[in-house]
């Protein structure tokens, strides 16, 4: 049997592991990704794309390309028992730079992820490449591969990403608990083309009779779900006439318009992996934390996943941090996953309710509260989604106690900025792929030592200068600036950022959390911090 060697293997070709492909690529790591199917599946599965999980797919250049195929800003409706819309989550905020809400299909995903690998010569995708053993070898993982053909050959790296899905070969053959639940009522799922039911928004009715979903998707396509009672078999309802009458109770004769794609069942799961990583393994995606759909977090935790995987399988690989720094993953992924799954279980609860007096009791509560500013604005702005907070981990806290106000541990903001040349660009572009260290109206670099201005340089960090917007600063000013890269607060939310962190320099991950924050005076110590943190020493 021939042996192959690569740096990383990914295990899944879907949009967690293709992503996370790109993300090597742009490190210039080695990589082999092994996906069984030969072809992606033609209909819609994954659907909704949030705006951290598009600031991701901007890091790797795929942004723009991505969001030709989306339909952004869609509304969530919720309408109670008697079909009257009693909520609305409609977030207007572009704090990452992108829309919060935006409708998708995943096979056009999928191809846009896929073209994204062709720029990199260090990527080798291989269709139709299954898995069937693996197993830790001292300094390297050993993976057998079946090919297409049938031939079996074996993998050997230095680390392997697990993307290969809920019902993860890798997970089961390393023994890791996938621990939680399976929701005792299955939903039918179908997807139907040629929609023409001007509802331009997804809405979850919560309808005692038979709770379900209608979702807004682009190129007139519309998914709906109905929940499936126990007395019903699924083989009864999953046929084209029983679901066009179902449809035909909300919509009338629209629905003989309508072509229906995909009819299936479903049972939810909620679970969550014991450990995300397991020696040089590290699980992604649905292969760590199965999400049932209805806060649509499912896919955007897996992409939260890979982009905190990304950098640091990078920098591991190419010598610039320890391999210990690969457990944080765990540490500052496997708990916000768990937030959203229990998120979900919550949501799905709500809709779910087919007693009618429970589901009148929850129409009533949600009545009694939009008559609250605040919790209507609560519930608009999808302020209920728990957001990620970094405290144990790739970051410096100043005590041992860290508040929820503290900035440190949070993604960092996103807005429009201009660069010296006089380009009105989103900030990341200025960001670089790796740590990026901002001062507002101070140059970090002047308060650096030598040796760690050699210590993030070699980690090729940016250096970047906030200034005012229009702050007088010539644009030939700008561009000589020492040091770093000098830009300006277009749009004043740095300044009202800074203002809020009450320190003058910010240290940001390759993921864009904020790994610290402080002073110019104490910029060295905290340097210092970080860089035992990366290497241990």
């Amino acid at each position: 049997m021939k042996t192959q060697k690569a740096d990383v293997v990914i295990v899944g070709g879907g949009p967690n592991g293709v992503t996370l492909a790109n993300y090597m690529g742009l490190y210039n790591i080695n990589t082999v990704l092994i996906e069984a199917s030969e072809e992606i599946l033609p209909y819609p599965r994954a659907v909704g794309m949030d705006d951290e999980a598009l600031r991701v797919l901007q890091g790797v250049g795929l942004a723009d390309t991505a969001v030709k195929d989306m339909i952004s800003n869609v509304p969530l409706r919720y309408y109670n028992s008697r079909g009257v819309c009693f909520a609305e989550v409609k977030p207007k905020s572009a704090q990452y730079g992108w829309p919060m809400r935006n409708m998708f299909m995943q096979q056009l995903l999928e191809v846009t992820l896929r073209n994204g690998l062709k720029r990199f010569d260090t990527v080798d995708l291989r269709l139709g490449h299954e898995m069937t053993r693996i197993h830790e070898d001292n300094d390297k993982v050993v993976l057998h591969v079946t090919d297409s053909s049938g031939e079996e050959y074996c993998l050997e790296a230095g680390y392997v990403i697990a993307a290969d899905g809920g019902r993860s070969e890798v997970r089961k053959q390393l023994d890791v608990g996938f621990t939680g639940l399976t929701h005792p009522a299955k939903w039918v799922v179908v997807d139907a083309a040629n929609d023409t039911l001007d509802a331009p928004f997804t809405a979850l009715h919560g309808d005692p009779v038979r709770p379900f979903v209608c979702i807004y998707l682009p190129y007139q396509y519309r998914r709906w779900e109905f929940m499936l009672f126990p007395h019903e078999k699924e083989e009864d309802i999953c046929q084209e006439d029983v679901i066009r009458g179902l449809i035909r109770r909300h919509i009338g004769d629209k629905v003989d318009n309508l072509d229906i794609v995909r009819i299936r069942a479903y049972t939810h799961n909620s679970r969550v992996a014991d450990n995300f990583v397991k020696g040089r393994v590290l699980l992604c995606g649905d292969a760590a934390h199965i999400t049932p759909p209805w806060a649509g977090q499912g896919l955007n935790s897996g992409i939260r996943d890979v982009v905190n995987i990304g950098w640091k399988v990078a920098a591991v690989v190419k010598g610039l941090a320890s391999p210990s720094i690969l457990q944080t993953y765990d540490d500052e992924r496997r708990g916000h996953a768990t937030d959203l799954v229990g998120l979900a279980d919550n949501m799905g609860a709500v809709l779910g309710m087919t007693n009618p007096i429970m589901a009148g009791i929850r129409d009533w509560i949600f009545k009694a509260t939009d008559s609250v500013d605040s919790l209507r604005e609560h519930l608009v702005e999808f302020k209920f989604k728990p957001k990620a907070h970094i405290v144990k981990g790739i970051v410096y806290h100043e005590s041992d106690e860290v508040y929820e106000d503290s900035l440190v541990g949070k993604l960092f903001i996103q807005p429009n900025i201009e660069t010296a040349e006089g380009n009105k660009e989103k900030l990341d572009t200025v960001l670089g792929d790796w740590f990026s260290i901002v001062g507002y109206r101070t140059n970090p670099t002047d308060f650096m030592s030598e040796e760690n201005k050699a210590f993030w340089n070699k980690m090729q960090t940016q250096y970047v200068q906030v200034n005012p917007s229009r702050s007088g600063f010539s644009h030939d000013d700008r561009l000589t600036a020492s040091g770093c890269t000098s830009i300006e607060d277009l749009e004043n939310s740095l300044a009202d950022w800074f203002s809020q962190a009450r320190d003058k320099i910010v240290i940001i991950r390759p993921d864009r959390f904020v790994a610290a924050l402080t002073s110019p005076r104490r910029l060295n110590e905290v340097l210092d911090a970080l860089r035992v943190q990366l290497t241990g020493k």
